[in-house]
C-alpha cells in the first residue's frame, strides 16, 4: 500500500486596506505552480476568522493550499516565500504576513485550534508555540501575525462550505471604478439564485459581487456549487480585462462563528453567539441612527444593537417589544454590545394592557396612585386600577427569521436561503 503524503501551505496578512488581497497573491502562487507542474489538491480555501479579530485584515482570512509532498515541494515552497516576499503590502505597519508549511496529518488538536481562531482570540506567541510543537514550517515576515490565520486555514474541518469565484483586474485599474455591467449582475442573479447567493441588496439598489476597496479583486460570486459559479461568470459583462480568475472553497456563510450558549450570561466579549431571550424594553434609536434594546433571561441581560448599515433592518427591529421571546445570532463587540445579524421570533407577546373603555366609549384615563380611572368625557370612575388585556396585531411572525441585509451582511454569517428552512 502507497501512502500519499501532502504538504500543506498557509498565507495570511499579506493586504491592507490601500490594496492588495491574500486570494490574488494565492492565484498567483497557483499560475506559477501549474507552469512548473505542480497541481493542487482540491479547490484552494479561504478560511474567515473571528470576526472581532483585534488586528484582523480587511476580511479576516486566510488562503490555504495542499499539494502532492513530493520531489516539487521544495520548488513549492520557494515559489510561495518569493511570491509572498514580491506582493504582500509590507509598507502599512498592521500587514505582517505568515507563511506555514506542513506535511503530516491534521491532527484533532489542530483543528481545536482552527476552531479556536475562529471563536477567539489566539496571539503570534501562541501561534508559534502551538505551529513548533504541531511539526509546522514556520515564516514570519514583520511581526508575522498572519501564522495565526495560516495554521488555522489548513487545520480547520469543513462540514459545511460554499464557493467564491474571485475575478482579478489589470494592475493598470487598481484604485479605479470597476467597469461593471450592472443589468448583466441583476440577469446573473435572476438566472442563478439561490444556487449563488449575496449577489444584490434589492432594498439598496447594491451591488455586492463589487468590492469597494483598491484591491485587485474586480468581482467576486458566492455560491454552493462551482457548475453555478461558472454559470454566472458567463453571464456577468465587465468593460475592463480580467487578468485571472480563482475559485476558492471557503467557510463564508455556513455560521460557523455562531457558537450555541445556554445562557446569556455564558456569553464573553468578542464571541459570537446564538442565545435565547425575552425583549425587556422597546428598541429605542439614537443620534446617527443605530437602534438598541435589550434582551433578559433568569442569568441576566444583553444590550442588542441593530445599527445604522443595516437599513431596513432597524425597521423589523423596530417591531419588537417587551415579552418577545426571540433567539438571536450575532457577536460582542467593543463595547459590549450584541450585534445582531439575525433573529428568530420565538413567542410574540401579541397582548397589551391599556386603560379600560368607559361606557360612553371614551378611554378612561388613570384617577391616581392606586386610586382607579376616571373618564373625563361622562365623569364616570372605576375603582379598581387593573389595566385591561388587549390582543394586538404584530407585523412580526412566530417562528420567522429576519436577517440583515446583504450590504451589511459578515463574511461568515449564513443567509436564510442557505438554511432549509
Amino acid at each position: 500500500m502507497i501512502l500519499i503524503r501532502y504538504l500543506y501551505i498557509g498565507v495570511d496578512d499579506t493586504d491592507s486596506p490601500d490594496g492588495m488581497c491574500t486570494t490574488y497573491l494565492a492565484s498567483q502562487i497557483i499560475n506559477e505552480f501549474r507552469d512548473n507542474g505542480i497541481e493542487l489538491v482540491d479547490y484552494p480555501r479561504l478560511i474567515r476568522l473571528n470576526p472581532f479579530a483585534r488586528h484582523k485584515t480587511r476580511g479576516n482570512g486566510g488562503v490555504a493550499l495542499k499539494i502532492l509532498n513530493d520531489s516539487k515541494a521544495d520548488m513549492a515552497k520557494r515559489i510561495v516565500l518569493e511570491k509572498v516576499e514580491k506582493l504582500s503590502m509590507f509598507d502599512c505597519d498592521n500587514t505582517n504576513p505568515g507563511v506555514i508549511f506542513y506535511d503530516g496529518e491534521i491532527t484533532s488538536e489542530m483543528e481545536d485550534y482552527a476552531f479556536r481562531a475562529i471563536y477567539e482570540f489566539i496571539t503570534i506567541e501562541e501561534a508559534e508555540e502551538f505551529g513548533r510543537s504541531a511539526g509546522c514550517e514556520i515564516h514570519k515576515f514583520k511581526k508575522g501575525r498572519g501564522i495565526i490565520g495560516s495554521i488555522a486555514a489548513i487545520s480547520l474541518p469543513l462540514s459545511d462550505y460554499t464557493y467564491e469565484l474571485l475575478a482579478y483586474r489589470s494592475s493598470d485599474n487598481y484604485g479605479t471604478k470597476r467597469q461593471i455591467d450592472y443589468d448583466s449582475v441583476y440577469e446573473m442573479d435572476r438566472e442563478t439564485f439561490p444556487d449563488t447567493f449575496e449577489n444584490i441588496d434589492y432594498s439598496e439598489n447594491y451591488i455586492a459581487i463589487e468590492p469597494k476597496t483598491p484591491c485587485p479583486v474586480l468581482y467576486g460570486i458566492r455560491s454552493d456549487t462551482v457548475e453555478a459559479l461558472k454559470k454566472a461568470k458567463d453571464i456577468v459583462k465587465v468593460g475592463e480585462p480580467i487578468v485571472d480568475w480563482c475559485i476558492f472553497k471557503t467557510n463564508q456563510h455556513t455560521d460557523m462563528h455562531i457558537q450555541e450558549v445556554p445562557n446569556i450570561a455564558s456569553m464573553k466579549q468578542f464571541g459570537c453567539y446564538c442565545v435565547e431571550g425575552e425583549v425587556k424594553n422597546k428598541p429605542t434609536v439614537i443620534d446617527g441612527g443605530h437602534m438598541f434594546f435589550y434582551i433578559m433571561d433568569d442569568s441576566g441581560e444583553i444590550e442588542c444593537g441593530a445599527y445604522e448599515p443595516t437599513k431596513n433592518f432597524r425597521k423589523i427591529v423596530s417591531h419588537l417589544r417587551p415579552g418577545d421571546k426571540i433567539r438571536v445570532y450575532g457577536g460582542i463587540g467593543e463595547q459590549n454590545t450584541f450585534n445582531v445579524e439575525k433573529f428568530q421570533v420565538i413567542h410574540l407577546n401579541d397582548v397589551e394592557y391599556r386603560n379600560p373603555v368607559c361606557e360612553c366609549g371614551k378611554r378612561m384615563t388613570s384617577a391616581g396612585k392606586n386610586k382607579g380611572f376616571k373618564c373625563k368625557k361622562c365623569g364616570k370612575k372605576l375603582e379598581s386600577s387593573k389595566k385591561v388585556p388587549i390582543k394586538i396585531q404584530r407585523f412580526l411572525k412566530n417562528a420567522q427569521f429576519y436577517e440583515t441585509p446583504v450590504s451589511a451582511r459578515r463574511h461568515l454569517s449564513k443567509p436564510l436561503c442557505r438554511m432549509n428552512l
